[in-house]
């Protein structure tokens, strides 16, 4: 604002360069002096605009930030702004001129005049301005006296013996302590399991908790476990203890172990003596307006596998109403086709769920977990399976005990199913298949898919069979048709089919504002997308890295593809998977050419593998950016 009313003045002072070695400079300063006089006068009529206010309205104001620029950008929407705007031009035009006369009469240049009005109207601008802030926040004390005048319980983490880190303890102590704050530092205290108690209960009794943040206490191990008592307890009492963290002379990246609890915090940062009264300052705001320093209160969780139920960073989208529904109705089989960590299992996880909460006796087969020897043959697989069964539904009769060796492995576990499970447990089962693409590795894949067909058969030509109480929910991502030619032996072509697709720009940015909105703008929102697409899995493990780490979307695009980056592994997954075959290899190559896929059959197993994606071989492209660059760079 002094920079704007410095400007309007100087656009009135044109004048003709005249010399003479005795001019009076500080008689060009005394004839602005009425600017900060003027501009009091407006401030104070802003002051009972503010104080309005924030009689009217409390609580709106108590988020109002007494930032000063914010205060003045505040205060730029006050009407009575446009009259004291005019006022100031009249009051330009009338000094210009005796400023003119001045300039006549002493024959100072232009230059020399202009720099001297400039920076004398700049200190007693800026100086009339920081008089009002005072008088401004004065003001708002008065207003909230009781508030203001509370006394507060503080607890200081840091870590002993780091330098400048005790030197600032001391003299926050000192500080707060004058001010009528009661101060806990874990100093006073003898090292011993009573210490480490007393610590955490006067952490969990704090008003606020003051953490001190180097580059050798963020590694601390015991400042981390502090931090956590401190969230856990402000997660549980609305908001107290107040985190507030302080910098010194660090504004790196946070550990993984700390950063959960700060990143989404205002920080105060030290960087020498000089900062010490604008330190106490921010921790006296913090105390007095501690709603203003969380941008967002929630937990980070590891990224990969299955999504808890209880996470805030699920997104359902419509195949999750539809699994709901199919439950609900009892549907013979139900299947949830995507390609690889696209979220099948913590879809079936919620499926689930609901089954249980409408008293459904519930089975789960993870084929993940099966190893080679499950899977040796088609008895053994049977036997396994059967075995689980028994486990989860708490049955007294195996498999074995009713196997006969002179009747077909699918007749022996129908048999066990209908007899063992099904007539002995009256309530409806639902029976998840997750990951089920093993099986078509196996000779007896095809065998044991017909199997599940007849199942499904069974119901229809016998409603009032056990098998009408009986759901199967396969997940799978591989394609069926690759490996079953008959279709009258599939379970693919039946049921209720379910295809789970990636995330829409939507749903990105309901994600991204579940993770504290770690993408501020919609260019960075495009830029994200560009790079990830819709792909769930490297969404969520790109926004957490984002978000935990205080990344720019630049920055994120420097490190998403390189080996040591967020997705190295998961990028390396497919440099594994296409070397040994030189078919998919080249069909690779092909589409990096700017071709389609060459081979029909290739396009389907590299969609399935979450790759490529389009609706045939000719439409094919890179399902995200990273995977394409990435790619080009170690087969081009």
């Amino acid at each position: 604002i002094a920079n704007i009313f410095q400007s309007q003045l100087l656009a009135n002072l044109s004048v003709k360069e005249e010399k003479d070695s005795d001019i009076d400079l500080e008689s060009l300063s005394e004839a602005y002096k009425e600017l900060g006089g003027l501009f009091s006068t407006k401030m104070t009529r802003l002051e009972n605009h503010l104080n309005g206010l924030q009689s009217e309205n409390s609580r709106a104001f108590a988020g109002f930030d007494k930032n000063f620029e914010q205060l003045m950008l505040f205060s730029s929407m006050m009407p009575d702004m446009v009259n004291q705007q005019t006022i100031l031009q009249k009051l330009f035009t009338e000094e210009a001129g005796e400023i003119k006369n001045l300039i006549k009469t002493h024959g100072k240049s232009n230059e020399e005049v202009t720099k001297s009005v400039g920076e004398k109207t700049q200190e007693s601008i800026k100086t009339a301005l920081n008089d009002a802030r005072k008088s401004i926040i004065s003001a708002i004390e008065r207003k909230n006296g009781d508030e203001n005048n509370a006394k507060y319980k503080i607890a200081i983490l840091y870590k002993r013996n780091v330098h400048p880190d005790e030197e600032i303890l001391s003299f926050l102590e000192k500080e707060l302590t004058a001010k009528g704050h009661e101060i806990f530092i874990d100093r006073h205290l003898t090292i011993g399991v009573e210490w480490a108690k007393e610590i955490e209960k006067q952490i969990r009794a704090s008003d606020a908790v003051i953490c001190l943040l180097s580059e050798s206490s963020v590694y601390s191990e015991m400042l981390a476990y502090e931090l956590q008592a401190a969230f856990e307890e402000s997660q549980k009492n609305n908001g107290k203890p107040y985190l507030i963290p302080i910098r010194i002379k660090f504004e790196g990246a946070l550990p993984p172990s700390i950063s959960c609890y700060l990143d989404q915090l205002q920080y105060a940062l030290w960087n020498d003596a000089e900062d010490n009264e604008k330190l106490v300052e921010n921790i006296s705001d913090a105390l007095l307006f501690p709603n203003r320093q969380n941008k967002k209160s929630f937990k980070f969780e590891a990224i990969g596998g299955a999504v808890p139920l209880d996470s805030n960073f699920y997104i359902a989208r419509k195949t999750d109403n539809e699994l709901l529904e199919s439950i609900e109705r009892r549907d013979s089989i139900i299947l949830i086709k995507g390609s690889r960590q696209v979220g099948k299992t913590s879809l079936l996880a919620r499926g689930l769920k609901l089954a249980r909460e409408n008293r459904t006796k519930i089975i789960l087969t993870d084929f993940q977990q099966l190893n080679s020897t499950h899977l040796e043959t088609i008895e053994t697989f049977y036997m396994t399976i059967g075995y689980i069964i028994a486990e989860q539904l708490d049955l007294k009769v195996f498999p074995e005990d009713i196997w006969k060796k002179n009747r077909a492995p699918s007749m022996n576990f129908e048999r066990y199913l209908r007899r063992e499970v099904l007539e002995k447990i009256s309530e409806p089962i639902v029976w998840g298949l997750d990951e089920v693409d093993r099986l078509f590795s196996c000779a007896y894949g095809s065998e044991v898919f017909g199997f599940f067909r007849s199942l499904h058969n069974a119901r229809a030509l016998d409603p009032d069979s056990p098998w009408s109480r009986l759901t199967m929910i396969i997940a799978y991502a591989t394609e069926a048709h690759l490996f079953i030619t008959d279709l009258n032996q599939s379970p693919f072509n039946v049921g209720t089919r379910l295809v789970l697709e990636d995330f829409t720009i939507e749903q990105i940015s309901e994600l991204n504002e579940r993770h504290g909105d770690a993408l501020e703008t919609n260019p960075g929102l495009n830029k994200f997308v560009d790079l990830v697409g819709g792909h769930p899995y490297l969404v969520r493990r790109g926004l957490h890295e984002i978000a935990t780490k205080n990344l720019k979307i630049d920055e994120f695009e420097t490190i998403c593809t390189r080996e040591d980056g967020p997705y190295g592994d998961h990028l390396r997954r497919f440099l594994v998977m296409l070397s040994p075959n030189p078919v998919l290899c080249d069909a690779v190559k092909e589409v990096l050419s700017g071709h389609s896929c060459p081979n029909q059959e290739a396009f389907y197993r590299l969609r399935s593998a979450g790759l490529l994606m389009g609706d045939s071989a000719r439409e094919t492209k890179f399902r995200c950016g990273i995977y394409e660059t990435y790619l080009r760079r170690h087969l081009v």
